[in-house]
């Protein structure tokens, strides 16, 4: 049986000091950098505050339920989160990069191996010192240990470097997640806004046609002039035209959100039939009064932000890595069991062995690649901060983008609604005047134009205005509470 080393023995006074030592850390301490933005969101007369908007509540606190209140859109997030294969491939990633993490937490503690041997050997008799055929046997069975005694802390600082990574996959998974929350809601918005042009296409459409068989009829018995009718013609065309494109768009659409449902099929829609129901842009309800809080809360509200920072602190870990790699190395090994050259004589009294050993290594020449390896974990370092900067510069600018776009579209979309309105009566009473005979068919030509163009650009507008809502919501961070994705255990 192998005996204890006591601490006033060699190995004992080398496992003390290699314990000792084993606290020394290399990594240089770490400090988040300045935010290089400005402490409040721009003012101004695009900005428009909302007179609603409960600032206790921020948006990464408001769950995507309580901000998409549509039944339908709900049901296709559900769907999204459950089957969308970019999000499974974030939480696969997450779970692999967990297990590296497990994996370098590994190099911290002994290895321990047990180990059978048996061997048997022949000497001839010519190469003997008796000269005499020689035959050996040995039989071994026992536990053997080898622990790199981390010193200077560079193996703490991979597995550091290794945690912060796991960090940053977690907060991708839910940058993942938020994203696939809104693409959902912007596909699904501009489903409803392809249904609406496409029924205000439709609408002139039959109108032009009426038309068209006025004149036409005008021309045909000799009252009406040729212009008027391809005039006439022109607009029937050009509506034709672009309701081919809008419903080529609409299938597209729902392609697209078919997609990002991660289904396939003829049923890859279980909402499909509800669809069907006529859904208007103005008519969803979604929140518009989203408190915008202070640049400073990004940091702990935006996946991507938190993400860059678990990166740049991973960065940081390996540099304690790379300058524990100029200091010597300490590996302990040893072995206990028992040992006998026949197999009955293992377990007999006196067949016990063992052994342990120390080994200090000290780079001395590499070719300077212990100097390379800490350049690049410095540069690498670097890059972190300038990258972890931009990313906050990012988000920033985005959410100062859809604070402004929320400040300003109400007031486009009542002026287009006016401009609508002004059309449609300015083409009542063109077509009343060409029945009298007190105008031309142009007039009645470009008011219906006019009326049509302001249809469209109306519902353009509106689609732009609800899409800016869901990607104002993202970008304060919000759409982390009530997800279905899988947590990482």
């Amino acid at each position: 049986m192998a005996r204890r080393a006591s601490i006033n023995t060699p190995a004992g006074i080398v496992i003390c000091v290699a314990i000792a030592l084993s606290g020394c850390s290399l990594q240089p301490r770490y400090e988040r950098p300045t935010a290089a933005v400005a402490d409040e969101y721009p003012q101004g007369a695009a900005y428009k505050a909302s007179a609603h908007a409960d600032s206790s509540m921020p948006a990464g606190d408001i769950g995507w339920r309580n901000f998409l209140v549509d039944p339908r859109l709900q049901q296709l997030v559900e769907i999204a989160l459950q089957n969308n294969q970019d999000l499974r491939i974030a939480v696969l990633n997450v779970e692999q990069v967990r297990a590296q993490f497990r994996l370098q937490s590994t190099a911290l503690f002994p290895q321990l191996t047990a180990e059978a041997d048996s061997t048997r050997s022949r000497s001839p008799a010519d190469l003997a010192v008796s000269h005499q055929v020689q035959q050996l046997r040995s039989h071994s069975l026992g536990v053997s240990a080898a622990w790199e005694v981390d010193l200077f802390g560079g193996l703490r600082s991979s597995r550091d470097a290794a945690f912060e990574q796991y960090l940053a996959s977690v907060q991708g998974r839910r940058a993942a997640q938020i994203l696939l929350v809104s693409q959902v809601a912007d596909q699904y918005l501009t489903m409803l806004a392809y249904d609406e042009l496409l029924d205000v296409t439709q609408q002139t459409l039959e109108t032009a046609r009426a038309s068209y068989d006025i004149v036409k009829l005008q021309f045909d018995t000799g009252t009406g002039t040729e212009l008027d009718l391809r005039q006439a013609e022109t607009i029937v065309e050009q509506a034709n035209a672009n309701h081919a494109a809008q419903l080529r768009a609409r299938a597209q659409a729902e392609n697209g959100l078919v997609l990002l449902l991660g289904q396939t099929g003829p049923n890859a829609m279980p909402a499909h039939s509800e669809l069907q129901d006529k859904a208007h842009l103005e008519d969803q309800a979604i929140l518009a009064d989203i408190p915008a809080g202070l640049p400073s809360e990004l940091l702990a509200r935006r996946p991507d932000v938190l993400e860059a920072e678990a990166l740049l602190r991973s960065a940081n870990a390996d540099i304690g890595a790379a300058r524990a790699a100029f200091f010597p190395q300490l590996t302990l090994t040893g072995t206990a069991g028992t040992a006998s050259t026949m197999l009955s004589g293992l377990f007999k009294a006196g067949s016990g062995s063992w052994s342990w050993a120390a080994a200090l290594t000290q780079p001395i020449f590499n070719a300077g690649a212990n100097r390379a390896n800490l350049d690049i974990a410095q540069l690498r370092k670097d890059a972190g901060i300038a990258q972890y900067e931009k990313t906050i510069q990012a988000a920033f600018r985005e959410v100062a983008d859809s604070l402004a776009a929320r400040g300003t579209f109400g007031d486009q979309i009542v002026s287009l609604e006016h401009v609508t309105t002004a059309e449609r009566r300015r083409l009542e009473l063109a077509q009343l005047l060409y029945k009298n005979g007190a105008s031309d068919y142009l007039d009645v030509l470009t008011a219906q134009t006019g009326l049509y163009d302001a249809e469209l650009v109306l519902v353009s507008t509106r689609l732009e205005r609800l899409t800016n809502l869901v990607d104002l919501y993202r970008a304060l961070g919000g759409g982390w509470l009530e997800h279905t994705a899988a947590e990482p255990r």
